[in-house]
């Protein structure tokens, strides 16, 4: 299994949720983190937890839906880790409705975050990884990619849309020893799916981030041999 400590990694949506998750997994296995978002109170709470592990954590405040932001506040990150290994895109937002009485706006936002967000940040981290011949993407999407369902129309969508992208790029960069995976998780217990009320908090068998992020830092510890291309997690709790 291959050392990941000394690595560099971003990810984005790292202050909560999944992307918390993963840079708490990531520090324990000593990789320099370096988190994004929009609410610079929870990241500067989650840097000083990822700190307090014994790993250089630094985070930037922006839109990932913003290309202009994205390509400042990216360049500043990688500027200011000295490089970067491990591109985690996390960041996306959800809203339930029917596809009649959705606003035009909310569909909108949600393929400009969840797609075009990905894209922007990938956009400007791959030259990085290009120029030293190695590197890993994780792309993460939802079972909701994988089949649509009532009144997730937009989500679905965006989602379907980050493994056609992933899976396109990954053919592109394989030559370049670039590893680029798609997760499609199931729903696991994080703060936006309780807001969305999909779950009660505590419900028994539950997936967890932290099982999401167990499954990513496997990944990333496999031989550079060997890709895993895509995987889902699932909970045993039907």
């Amino acid at each position: 299994m291959s050392n990941l400590k000394n690595k560099k990694a971003i990810i984005t949506g790292g202050g909560r949720g999944l992307g918390k998750a993963t840079a708490l997994a990531f520090a324990k296995e000593g990789i320099a983190i370096a988190i994004t978002g929009r609410n610079e109170t929870v990241l500067k709470e989650t840097v000083a937890e990822i700190k307090s592990l014994g790993v250089t954590a630094i985070y930037s405040v922006f839109d990932v839906g913003n290309y202009d932001e994205v390509k400042t506040n990216i360049k500043s990150l990688i500027d200011t880790l000295g490089g970067v290994d491990i591109l985690i895109n996390n960041a996306g937002i959800c809203t339930v409705g029917s596809f009649k009485d959705m606003p035009v706006e909310e569909w909108s936002a949600m393929i400009q975050t969840n797609v075009m967000g990905m894209y922007y940040v990938t956009k400007e981290v791959l030259p990085c990884l290009l120029d030293k011949n190695e590197g890993d993407i994780v792309n993460i999407s939802s079972t909701a990619g994988l089949n649509g369902n009532a009144n997730v129309s937009a989500y679905s969508a965006s989602k379907f849309a980050v493994i056609g992208m992933s899976e396109s790029l990954m053919k592109e960069v394989r030559k370049n020893n670039i590893r680029v995976n798609t997760l499609t998780p199931s729903t696991i217990e994080t703060e936006m799916t309780l807001e969305l009320g999909m779950m009660e908090k505590g419900s028994e068998n539950v997936l967890q981030p932290e099982d999401f992020a167990e499954l990513i830092v496997a990944g990333l510890k496999l031989p550079r041999r060997a890709m895993l291309k895509s995987a889902a997690l699932w909970s045993t709790n039907p």
